[in-house]
């Protein structure tokens, strides 16, 4: 049996450099198809992508801890079912 968990795209920041870090992880969640998940792995507490999802894309994504440190985080970011955005574009973005 295989594990959900292995088929999930996951992404781990920690050998990343930081500059690249957050447009590698919002390619990957701009790729996610709704009901869609994925894993970041870090070596410190994901709290300001965390608030940039929730002040840029609100209702869009789901946020999951799944470990909180203090030396390993990771996290499970969902992209909602029922996501779409409440600007006039009209777009799911």
């Amino acid at each position: 049996m295989t594990d959900i968990a292995e088929t999930k795209p996951s992404i781990d920041v920690r050998l990343v450099p930081p500059p690249e870090r957050h447009p590698r992880i919002f390619g990957m969640l701009n790729a996610l198809l709704p009901g869609g998940s994925m894993h970041i792995i870090s070596d410190h507490d994901p709290r300001p992508l965390h608030y940039h999802l929730e002040t840029h894309f609100s209702g869009l994504f789901g946020w999951e801890y799944l470990e909180q440190g203090p030396d390993l985080w990771r996290v499970e970011i969902a992209r909602l079912e029922s996501a779409g955005c409440d600007c006039c574009c009209g777009g799911a973005h």
